[in-house]
């Protein structure tokens, strides 16, 4: 008539071996996953997914989390489906194969040298129809957020007492990925260093590398260019104190051979001189104030004001690149004057013998002579950057950041709007409690303002919920339209059960659906695994297997 499961755990595991997630989505219908850790030996353990969803069938794959003694520690998964979409328009396929294999890993061979290593293929059928789909995206949408365009390489890295060197190997394992092959670049970094017992300072850098560049449309119209290129720069610095200013000027010399030009010629060397200085001072003014109004806890207040004045100028390259093959930004210069200005203001204070920043405010923008441009539009001021940090107490700290878009131009003279706004308010207000505001302003796209809360409502309750509302109707990256309104509502009840931790939590997303989840976490042994992204990062918990 009924019957309940029982589960038995060993303390002595710190890993959960069955894991279950029912929901319902609007792409997958009901759906349930599942993953099965497994233990081979002591230093390699794994899981087994197998995973239902209603509306595209069954799919699974196993993934391996592995550590090699003394040779460094990583991890491979694999994920395959034959997906059969209720949806499919007549006349095209009923079935598409999909999988996603990734393969990681990582060794500090001692404190000076590292080998980091990751491997992506990724095989969909079903963009042959729709080109906006993507296994990684559709099954492992948090692995896609952080890298939408996983890059598959393998790179040695290694340091001297002053400078280091990379050996870097990336090849292109997705055909409609666009990107740049490397096969090899090696590069050499001289940091900025005295010589002898001279006021001069010395610094290099050096890259050589065979690079392909592949740009693909479609999986099947592919336009590729390669070039062999070593491309150094070396730069002389003399530091030095003028009055109350600190001055360093400074002049560089940048070479770059190239195996041939756009006609499959021999080319000569490519060679570019440049030269400039780098200004900057500090004012700082102590006022002996000692304060507790409206509870700010001020002991002192040192008010810092920090101009910098950057002025850089390269001569025409030897050789334009009209000339030369396009890789990347190092086959595009041109020639260059501009001067780039910064004004830093800054309040700082101390509270419990520690120097706190109670305000930093940063203003920053570039000065450009007489660039050489098709609209002639002359010399003029770019974009002013505004970066602001605020902490008023030690509870609460306000970050913003935005762009204010600048322009001379005599075709455009109201070309004056900030482009980007963004800020961030957070308050601390006890153990467990907690809460943000946060807004995101892009002009003529989306504005959406973004809530988190965290209450501890007992020593056993605590409440969670995020919220993210769009002001704005706009077009998204895939051009589908955003309305205004409540584009995802998350709420969270935590409760401590001595040595668990369960939540549950209900989630709904506009255009996507509701679900509802319960997870259960033993204190003592929480779930480990590898994290990588593009260099090794570390350990994050949570199901893969997780939408």
């Amino acid at each position: 008539m009924l019957y309940l499961p029982r589960y038995n755990h060993s303390l002595k595991d710190p890993l959960m071996h069955v894991q279950l997630m029912p929901g319902k989505r609007k792409e997958w219908g009901p759906y349930m996953l599942s993953a099965w850790r497994y233990n081979l030996t002591q230093n390699m353990d794994g899981r087994v997914y197998l995973d239902y969803r209603n509306k595209l069938g069954v799919a699974g794959g196993f993934g391996l989390n592995y550590t090699l003694p003394g040779f460094g520690k990583g991890d491979y998964k694999f994920y395959y489906t034959k997906e059969k979409p209720q949806d499919i328009p007549a006349g095209f396929p009923k079935e598409y194969e999909r999988y996603f294999m990734r393969w990681r890993y990582k060794w500090d061979v001692d404190q000076q040298t590292n080998i980091t290593s990751e491997l992506y293929k990724l095989v969909d059928k079903r963009r042959k129809q729709d080109t906006q789909r993507n296994i990684l995206k559709d099954y492992f949408f948090r692995e896609y957020e952080e890298d939408s365009q996983p890059l598959s390489y393998a790179l040695f890295h290694h340091n001297f007492r002053y400078s280091s060197i990379d050996l870097l190997v990336q090849k292109r394992t997705n055909n409609w990925y666009e990107q740049l092959d490397k096969l090899p670049e090696l590069k050499y970094t001289l940091a900025t260093s005295r010589i002898g017992q001279t006021p001069f300072y010395f610094e290099n850098n050096s890259t050589a590398g065979n690079f392909d560049k592949k740009a693909t449309t479609s999986p099947a119209t592919p336009d590729e260019v390669t070039v062999a290129r070593l491309d150094t720069t070396n730069k002389l610095l003399l530091p030095m104190k003028v009055l109350f200013l600190q001055l360093t000027p400074f002049v560089a010399s940048r070479q770059t051979i190239y195996d041939k030009d756009t006609n499959e010629d021999d080319i000569p060397v490519r060679n570019i001189f440049y030269s400039g200085a780098d200004l900057s001072t500090r004012f700082y003014r102590i006022f002996d104030i000692r304060s507790n109004l409206l509870g700010m806890d001020i002991n002192g207040l040192r008010h810092i004001i920090t101009p910098t004045v950057g002025y850089s100028y390269n001569h025409e390259p030897s050789i334009p690149s009209s000339k030369l093959r396009q890789i990347d930004s190092v086959d595009s210069i041109t020639r260059g004057n501009s001067a780039a200005l910064g004004l830093s203001n800054k309040l700082q204070t101390k509270r419990k013998g520690q120097t706190v920043d109670l305000l930093e405010a940063r203003v920053t923008t570039n000065y450009i002579f007489k660039p050489k441009t098709a609209d002639k539009r002359g010399s003029n001021l770019s974009d002013f950057l505004i970066d602001l940090k605020l902490l008023p107490y030690s509870w609460i700290r306000v970050e913003a950041e935005a762009t204010y878009q600048h322009s001379s131009s005599r075709s455009d003279p109201g070309y004056k709007h900030f482009s980007e706004a963004n800020y961030d308010i957070s308050f601390d207000l006890g153990k467990g409690r907690s809460v943000s505001i946060g807004q995101r302003y892009v002009r003529a796209s989306s504005n959406t303002l973004t809530c988190n809360l965290e209450w501890r409502l007992t020593p056993k309750w605590k409440f969670l919920t995020y919220q993210r509302y769009n002001f704005k109707q706009y077009l998204d990256s895939q051009n589908q339209e955003v309305s205004r309104g409540a584009l995802e509502q998350e709420y969270t009840i935590s409760r401590n059960l001595h040595c668990w931790d369960m939540d549950i939590t209900f989630n709904t997303k506009k255009n996507e659906g509701s679900s509802i989840w319960f997870i259960f976490k033993l204190k003592a042994f929480p779930e480990m695994e590898f994290g990588f992204n593009q260099s090794y990062s570390s350990s994050k918990s949570g199901s893969q297997s997780n939408p």
